[in-house]
């Protein structure tokens, strides 16, 4: 693997980290990338002039042979679509086959992975990087500037971004790709052949995925109101004018879909894949639980929102006030209570869930705190 494919990837190091980590998370593909969240540094770095003395022309050269590699590996299968590899689509103990490499593990995303997904976090990914680029790039007067900056305009157009991600009859924006919501796990009994002695047959049970209904598998968007369908208004794509924009900062409000008094859960309450295990022994873990850093992303841009002119500007200081206030309140008391930060926070009774005590992206409610945010 070569430094810049190490420059986008969580690389485990040493005996003991590996120990540590199932075997399957630890095998690393050069044409699978992680979210570039790096770009969201480099972007506040920007905008607070803070260092840009720092972003040399070899340091932006270095950071466009990145950026061109990922364009290369993560392009979907029609122009200015992107898709996330390291699927399986051969899988049958998973519901849903993980998308680890985007980060966001099993939230569920098409159920019958393909080359012809479109993930629209991925997309989102992508126009901010080209932003980025293209603003370093106008620091030193450079050429390239406007090729990056009109490409990041393209991106943004909320035209094609609604052509390419937008469910009208879902009034969300969404994947797209093969998919049925019918599916489940189901215990079966399957024989098989016993390896020392040749011809004896026995019998074992395995927990596997069933398709329900085989004739709904069709290539449609995808179902699932979460995270993924805010990385519109995370990144700020969305015009202040746009009417799809009051509707997500109405859904963002709705009890049975990701508010709750502790923050946004991951997964709407409505959703078919709301608290499912993944597979017999895989509890859910993008599917409901309360995440600090996607809340940290929601709130800088209701922040964004809130004070930029459009018909939205009060609904959006409103409920970022409302979260913030959530989301303070609640870890504070978990704080006091447990003596520790946590993962995750569980969205049906605020209690902290998975690793602690864990100071990596839940320490941003300090900048919550702050209200110290990427602008």
């Amino acid at each position: 693997m070569n430094n810049i494919d190490s420059f986008l990837k969580e690389i485990i190091l040493g005996d003991e980290a590996r120990a540590r980590v199932p075997s399957e998370f630890i095998i690393q593909y050069t044409n699978n990338a992680n979210p570039p969240t790096f770009f969201l540094t480099i972007d506040y770095l920007l905008k607070t002039n803070q260092a840009n003395h720092l972003f040399t022309l070899p340091f932006i050269q270095r950071l466009e042979k990145w950026y061109q590699w990922y364009n290369r590996t993560q392009s979907g299968p029609i122009p200015f679509t992107f898709r996330w590899r390291g699927r399986n689509a051969s899988s049958i103990y998973e519901l849903n086959p993980k998308t680890l490499t985007s980060g966001l593990d099993d939230y569920p995303r098409a159920s019958h992975p393909t080359d012809s997904e479109r993930h629209l976090d991925l997309r989102c990914w992508i126009t901010l990087a080209s932003n980025v680029i293209g603003k370093l790039y106008s620091i030193l007067n450079n050429e390239k500037t406007n090729k990056y900056l009109n490409y990041a305009q393209l991106l943004s157009n909320n035209d094609l971004l609604d052509q390419l991600h937008w469910s009208e009859q879902y009034e969300m924006y969404a994947d797209y790709g093969l998919h049925t919501d019918y599916v489940q796990l189901e215990r079966v009994l399957i024989q098989k052949q016993s390896p020392t002695q040749q011809y004896q047959q026995y019998q074992q049970t395995h927990v596997i995925r069933q398709v329900i209904q085989q004739s709904d598998v069709n290539y449609k968007y995808v179902k699932h109101f979460g995270y993924v369908s805010l990385f519109p208004l995370m990144t700020r794509i969305l015009n202040p004018q746009s009417n799809k924009l009051e509707k997500i900062l109405n859904d963002l409000q709705n009890s049975t879909l990701l508010w709750t008094p502790y923050g946004l859960r991951s997964l709407a309450r409505s959703s078919s894949l709301y608290g499912m295990k993944n597979t017999e022994h895989d509890p859910p873990y993008w599917r409901g639980a309360i995440w600090i850093n996607m809340n940290y992303m929601v709130l800088s841009a209701l922040q964004h929102y809130a004070k930029i002119s459009g018909p939205y500007s009060d609904k959006a200081q409103h409920i970022y006030k409302q979260l913030r206030t959530n989301l303070l309140k609640n870890m504070l008391h978990i704080y006091n209570k447990t003596g520790h930060i946590w993962e995750q926070y569980d969205d049906k009774t605020g209690n902290g869930k998975g690793s602690h005590p864990f100071t990596g992206w839940s320490s941003l409610i300090v900048l919550i705190m702050s209200e110290l945010y990427d602008e």
